[in-house]
């Protein structure tokens, strides 16, 4: 097993409550004698009978797969083992391709795909005070020219496909639940974005899986685009190719190993690995170099949410309008609106509360109400959208959903759409972002401030692009997916949600 050396405890922020039911104890045979345990210089462990004779004893393994399999931990993936999903994984992939080419077994070679997500991008030109456009351009230099990867993706381009799939997803659902007043719809509908969410949910609370939005998350619609359709147009095989994936998240890692988002056929991942913001500081630390000096290489725009700048006439990288942790709820009320209720609400009314639209804030930063009211009466609420942030906030979510559709309680729908984060403040203070360098690990609200202004700088200087806008979307949903509503766009762009068993397990009677 292979851990990351930027994998630690102290980056845990979403913990809920521990658990010994395990689904990988070892088993351990029971014996009447005293025995000791040894430990070896080469850190080996025996078993020492009373008579002084050794055994060596087996090592635990825990897999990804294993935690997802099993319902007994609740925490995030920061405190488990992880094997397959570290930085050096990448390393192996690279060095097989030298030795490749250097014993002419070209056949062995395998395509290196990056992906690089907004937030991880933020943390870095926080910490480094660099802007966006520079981290990008030296991470692209730094993988293409340095470690000799092929691609260098963003993954803003996917959470375009994301939020559109989302919102049309809502405005399905809201016409059908109020269709004739039958409720054949299920509202509300909570974002799927965050796996730290949807692991919780599986385990814990199965009853709200049919009210989770089923549109793939931005890495995982990326996913699907490099094997399937960078794949075909390069006449590669998904298991020819290597994506890796850079996330402000160790969840990431959990997402990425779901079994349903592997193909059999293959033995392939839509995402090979993730590695987070943290392990990027790592791998440039362990190749001695400093990503303040070291050289930029400009995109050359392959799936990236590029646009051309105003002042300089060069491509730059665009922005998406709202939360640091996708824009979700932002681009969806505005397409509720306009697609429900005919009403158009323009960002500044979202980022303002201007025209039809109004805040609540809630108890504490991480939960705000922002409500879509009639124009002509503004005590009429038509839309009520949420955004919730921190477990804190999601549990006293859950129990608010619990009462939907109730005909015993018989209460109106809280809200409509939720957007839901575990991390506090959401996925630009996600567990694998940057931390002050100091031993404390502590995060202050400055510096998550530091990182969001840092994300949110993308759309004040480059500017920014509605998703619907992006013209490489659309030429993707009628080259690659054949239509918008197509079963092969239903397949590529949407999962499910299955509730974990829970096995009943005796702590007490766990052997490790």
């Amino acid at each position: 097993m292979s851990l990351s050396g930027g994998l630690k405890l102290t980056d845990l922020n979403d913990f809920i409550t521990p658990s010994q039911a395990c689904i990988k104890p070892i088993s351990v045979p029971k014996t009447d004698s005293m025995t000791e345990i040894k430990i070896d210089n080469s850190g080996e462990y025996y078993e020492v009978n009373a008579y002084g004779e050794e055994t060596k004893l087996e090592t635990a393994s825990i897999t990804l797969n294993d935690c997802l399999a099993c319902s007994g931990c609740i925490t995030s993936a920061e405190s488990m083992l992880v094997s397959l999903q570290s930085h050096k994984e990448l390393y192996n992939v690279i060095g097989d391709n030298r030795i490749a080419i250097e014993t002419n077994q070209l056949q062995r070679l395998r395509t290196i795909v990056i992906s690089i997500s907004p937030q991880s991008r933020a943390s870095l030109a926080s910490k480094y005070n660099l802007t966006i456009q520079q981290v990008y351009d030296k991470l692209n230099w730094f993988f293409k020219e340095h470690l000799g990867v092929n691609y260098v993706v963003d993954t803003s381009f996917s959470r375009d496909f994301s939020i559109i799939e989302s919102a049309k997803e809502f405005v399905n659902r809201y016409t059908e639940y109020y269709k004739n007043n039958n409720k054949q719809g299920v509202l509300p509908m909570i974002s799927s974005s965050c796996p730290g969410w949807i692991c919780y949910a599986e385990k814990t609370h199965d009853f709200i899986l049919p009210y989770i939005d089923t549109t793939k998350s931005p890495q995982q619609i990326m996913g699907s685009i490099i094997k399937y359709y960078i794949g075909t147009k390069l006449g590669l095989l998904p298991n020819q190719i290597y994506h890796v994936s850079v996330m402000p998240c160790y969840d990431k890692k959990l997402e990425a190993s779901r079994p349903c988002f592997s193909n059999e056929e293959y033995k392939a991942r839509d995402v090979d690995c993730v590695i987070t913001t943290g392990e990027i500081e790592k791998i440039l630390e362990e190749q001695s170099l400093d990503i303040r000096t070291i050289p930029e290489l400009p995109s050359d725009g392959f799936l990236t949410k590029y646009g051309i700048s105003n002042e300089t006439g060069k491509s730059v990288l665009l922005g998406t309008l709202g939360s640091s942790s996708g824009g979700y709820l932002h681009f969806i009320m505005k397409y509720a609106a306009y697609h429900l209720f005919n009403i158009v609400v323009t960002d500044e009314n979202i980022m303002n509360a201007t025209g039809p639209i109004r805040f609540k804030q809630g108890r504490n930063v991480d939960y705000r109400e922002v409500h879509l009211v009639n124009p002509q009466n503004e005590d009429e609420i038509l839309l009520n959208f949420v955004y919730a942030y921190g477990f804190r906030n999601i549990q006293n979510l859950v129990r608010k959903v619990k009462t939907v559709n109730n005909p015993r309680i018989n209460k109106p729908l809280p809200f409509h759409y939720v957007e839901v984060q575990a991390c506090p403040s959401g996925c630009i203070n996600g567990g694998g972002q940057l931390k002050p360098d100091n031993s404390s690990n502590y995060v202050s609200k400055e510096w998550i401030e530091q990182a969001e202004n840092a994300y949110q700088s993308i759309s004040l200087v480059n500017g920014f692009q509605d998703p619907t806008d992006n013209s490489a979307i659309s030429e993707l949903y009628n080259e690659w997916l054949e239509s918008p509503d197509s079963q092969k766009a239903r397949a590529m762009l949407h999962t499910e949600y299955k509730a974990l068993k829970k096995e009943e397990v005796n702590a007490l009677m766990v052997s490790w």
